[in-house]
Parts: C-alpha cells; sequence; structure tokens
C-alpha cells in the first residue's frame, strides 16, 4: 500500500534503524525493488529523480506504474513514492497532484532565507493533501542526474532555524557525503550530525549512501539517520550481472538482458535493507 513517509520514518527514529531508499529508473527495477521488499517484509522508499521521471514518460506515468504494482503483485508492505531532488515547487506540485505520496524540494542551492521560502511553499501545498516533505540544507556534492557539484556541510544553527521555520518532516544535512562514487575515503561530520539529531525531533537523512564503509553507516544510523539514499550501487551490480550475460550468451531480447541483473540488484537490495534495519 501507499503511504507517505511520516509513520514509517517515525518509527525508524524511534528504533534507531534507517529505511533504505532504492530509486527506480524503469518498469524493471520498480518490479524488483517491491519483490524484494515484499520478501523481507520491510517498509521501503521508492525515490524517482527527475531526470528518471523524464525518461519513464511523465510523473503521472510513474505513479500509476507503481501503483499497479502494487496491485497486480499484492503488495503488502508500506511503500512510499518520493521525488528525489526535485529542484521547484511546480515539480513537487505536478508529482503530488500525480500522486506521489513525498517529495523532496532541494533548494539548497540558494541562499538560507530562499531555502526556507521555496522548502515552505512546497510543504504548504503538501500538507493539505497528506504528503510529506524532505528537504536539503548545506550541499551535497557529486553528480545526480549528470550534473555535478560541490559539497557544503550544513550548520546545526541553520537547520534549527529551518526546521523551525518551514516546518518539512524530514531534512537532509549535507556532512560529507556525495552523490555518485566517492573517489576519496568518504569525510562525514558524525559530530554535527549527531548534535542535529538531538536538536531536532524529525528523521534525517543521508543522500550518496553508495560507498559508505559498513562501520560508518552504522555509525551514521547511531548518530539520528533515518533514512539512507542508495541509487548508484544498484546501478553496478545491475550492470556488472548484465555485462556479464552479454558477453556469455548471444541473446538480443530486451526482456532476458534487462532481466540478467534482476538476482544482482535484488541481492544488493537485500544487503542494503538488513544492514540498515536489522539493528
Amino acid at each position: 500500500m501507499l503511504v507517505n513517509s511520516k509513520e514509517i520514518l517515525s518509527e525508524a527514529k524511534k528504533g534507531h534503524y534507517a529505511i533504505p531508499h532504492f530509486n527506480i529508473n524503469n518498469l524493471e527495477w520498480a518490479k524488483y525493488i517491491l519483490e524484494e521488499m515484499e520478501q523481507l517484509q520491510k517498509p521501503l522508499i521508492l525515490g524517482v529523480s527527475e531526470g528518471a521521471c523524464k525518461y519513464m514518460g511523465g510523473w503521472n506515468v510513474v505513479s500509476n506504474l507503481v501503483r499497479s504494482l502494487i496491485l497486480d503483485l499484492s503488495i503488502t508492505i508500506p511503500v512510499c513514492l518520493h521525488v528525489d531532488h526535485g529542484t521547484s515547487f511546480e515539480t513537487c506540485k505536478a508529482a503530488i497532484d500525480a500522486g506521489f505520496t513525498s517529495v523532496m524540494i532541494d533548494a539548497s542551492k540558494y541562499s538560507l532565507e530562499e531555502n526556507i521560502r521555496i522548502t515552505r511553499q512546497v510543504v504548504v501545498y503538501a500538507q493539505s493533501r497528506n504528503v510529506t516533505v524532505e528537504a536539503e540544507i548545506g550541499h551535497i556534492g557529486g553528480t545526480e542526474d549528470e550534473i555535478t557539484s560541490s559539497s557544503t556541510n550544513a550548520r546545526l544553527e541553520d537547520c534549527v532555524k529551518f526546521v523551525e521555520q518551514t516546518g518539512v518532516d524530514s531534512l537532509a544535512p549535507a556532512l560529507g557525503s556525495v552523490h555518485g562514487l566517492y573517489k576519496a575515503e568518504p569525510n562525514l561530520d558524525f559530530e554535527t550530525m549527531k548534535q542535529i539529531s538531538d536538536h531536532l525531533e524529525i528523521p534525517l537523512v543521508l543522500h550518496g549512501g553508495t560507498g559508505i564503509p559498513d562501520d560508518q553507516i552504522e555509525k551514521a544510523i547511531s548518530c539520528g539517520i533515518n533514512k539512507i539514499n542508495i541509487n548508484t550501487e544498484l546501478q553496478i551490480a545491475w550492470y556488472d550481472a548484465v555485462k556479464e550475460f552479454i558477453i556469455e550468451k548471444n541473446i538480443y531480447d530486451p526482456r532476458k538482458v534487462i532481466g540478467s541483473g534482476e538476482i544482482a540488484l535484488k541481492e544488493k537490495v537485500r544487503e542494503k535493507t538488513e544492514m540498515f534495519m536489522n539493528r
């Protein structure tokens, strides 16, 4: 069933674990992830970036696709359909109107005051429709949807002000993680992470989960992270399996080519879910 993020993230905060956020890129990925999480009987956040949405045909296409899969696959776990890094009020509104149950508004490239203004606008629209809102403060660097940017870490006082003035349901403070692959050892600011968590009642989100060592993931969860975004790691697992299949087989049926990555992707979904939630 489709839900917003509030209840499942609130439970994660109480239980000191993290909910996995897995990005989807097509029908097959959505199907594989839903099937594996149903097997695990764990709640799930399905993330859709603007780039993935455009590739799949639009917010209505994605919303109806996920809803249909939940129905036809008899999915019983709580599923949150979430916009990942919505860049404007208009983007978030379009997704909400299409039936998304959660959105992330990422106005972190603007000044703090402008970020607050845009985020508050999204919150007002979303709350009246029972949709939850995530936002970013500071700026998480790396590459997302082929856009590369640098990092700016969040400050405790800015986070407190931001949450008080926007009313967001979850917050992604930039604290050293990056999107995509890390070029050096991740350097997360756990001290500030813990301080922010202690000062706020809402769950915290860690973007750029791919490539962070297991011990740092565990420490981040202990410091208050309740949602972890994974995309690149699934892409790599799927790609490696498909590449091996194509080299070994003379098969051109796209269903079989895409499907050759199913087991590897599901194994990665299981691995990450068990690490985040079995604490």
